[in-house]
């Protein structure tokens, strides 16, 4: 394996020696950002089944000393790294990159958790690091689709943000680092995403695998164990995506989610809350057409069970947004059997339009047409979902969205680590890491 050298300049010095205390306010304000939805999620998530069943299995498989997000027990780092993404991905509304078509934060997070070296760090480098996975994850999750034909899980690549995060926490060598990257991507989950779209479980997108995968492989580098080249990071082919390392911040191009269901699902739900105003009763609407893209077309789980499948139903996001007036954490957990929203769900039929397929993953958009009982039809201007870089949530309303996750499982904690994460780079981490125990 090639090992780098000072006369080879790649990423990898890059990310073996950026300086974290350059980074200025405004990457600072955007880590915190990321942080508090990312908390926001995580505390929204313990009520999924999928939390009780992460916690387990992190506990009895992964034993070790290290405190679990949001629930009680310890396990080991790769455990908690584990167990972490997975509490995070149990609910779709963290945040996302859309030429990765994926998740960064979900595994970057648990990632930097998992380690004690977390424990001593100050709260201004604590969001530089994340700050630094989000650049490597990114990037790597562009290069891998730009470099497979299959379309993977999040986890083939957030593992190499996590695993060089790691990596610089644990303060390795360069040629350390190079195998660390390599055994990440390597070991990768490269998990099909779209067999969890047509069959949506509680694989979901294969975080949790990632986080792991990337904190193991730092751990078995610095161990001495060997890694074959991250192509997606050395290869020529690649080189263009990471040439402007430090110039251009991906971490401002990742969109916050307004609700807690797939992003494709969301231009939908946006087209009928246009159209909301205009609607007295759902109950008299007769037939919704939505028209969107092929991977849009694809969550089409009609009367879902699990709230894995709401989170990935169209019909289902559509049908509460009509009758909820919004898609929440209610919505796709607690009301599955809400006969009204059934009825509405059995009304939409999707169609894919070929302008919007032109436009995946870059853009995302839709359009609906509701027809009442009366005969009138109802028809919204072509969509994006909302939170995207280019017309990003404002501070208040990701404050509003941490506030209704949040608040519900955490009580007066939650204004507490608030507080803590939006001062968080003049205090040290241990702040942080003091209030995230189990509700």
């Amino acid at each position: 394996m090639h090992e780098p050298t000072p006369h080879d300049p790649s990423p990898l010095d890059w990310m073996h020696g950026v300086d974290l205390s350059t980074l200025d306010e405004a990457h600072l304000h955007q880590a915190k950002r990321c942080l508090l939805d990312l908390l926001g999620v995580a505390a929204g998530a313990t009520r999924t089944a999928l939390a009780d069943k992460a916690a387990r299995f992190a506990i009895t498989q992964h034993g070790g000393d290290r405190p679990l997000l949001f629930a009680s027990g310890h396990a080991s780092p790769s455990g908690v790294a584990l167990h972490g993404a997975w509490l995070i991905d149990a609910l779709d509304a963290h945040d996302g990159q859309v030429l990765t078509k994926g998740h960064a934060g979900v595994a970057l997070l648990p990632g930097l958790l998992a380690l004690p070296e977390v424990d001593t760090l100050s709260g201004r480098d604590f969001l530089a690091l994340l700050v630094v996975g989000y650049e490597i994850a990114t990037r790597a999750g562009i290069a891998l689709h730009a470099t497979s034909p299959d379309y993977h899980t999040s986890g083939a690549w957030n593992a190499l943000g996590v695993a060089a995060v790691a990596a610089r926490l644990r303060g390795v060598d360069i040629a350390t680092l190079h195998h660390a990257l390599g055994i990440a991507e390597f070991y990768g989950p490269r998990s099909q995403m779209m067999r969890c779209i047509d069959h949506p479980t509680m694989l979901k997108d294969g975080s949790g695998w990632g986080a792991m995968t990337g904190l193991s492989a730092a751990l078995l580098a610095e161990d001495g164990f060997t890694g074959a080249p991250a192509l997606t990071v050395t290869s020529p082919q690649s080189a263009a995506i990471w040439h402007d390392l430090g110039e251009r911040w991906y971490v401002h191009e990742q969109y916050f989610k307004a609700y807690p269901v797939c992003r494709w699902a969301q231009p939908a739900v946006e087209a009928v809350l246009a159209l909301a105003e205009e609607i007295r009763d759902p109950a008299h609407i007769s037939r919704i057409e939505i028209v969107t893209f092929h991977e849009g077309k694809r969550l089409h789980v009609r009367y879902p069970e699990t709230t894995e499948q709401a989170q990935y139903s169209l019909p289902w996001s559509v049908a509460c947004a009509l009758g909820r007036g919004t898609v929440d954490v209610a919505g796709v957990c607690d009301e599955l059997d809400a006969p009204d929203l059934k009825a509405l769900a059995g009304k939409v039929e999707i169609q894919e339009d070929d302008a919007f397929n032109a436009r995946f993953p870059a853009e995302r958009w839709a359009r609906a047409r509701l027809h009442l009982d009366s005969g009138e039809v109802l028809e919204s201007p072509a969509l994006e979902a909302r939170g995207n870089p280019d017309a990003p949530l404002t501070d208040a309303e990701v404050l509003a969205k941490y506030r209704a996750l949040a608040e519900p499982v955490l009580g007066e904690r939650a204004a507490r680590l608030r507080d803590v994460v939006l001062s968080l780079e003049a205090r040290p981490a241990s702040d942080l890491l003091a209030l995230l125990g189990a509700p």
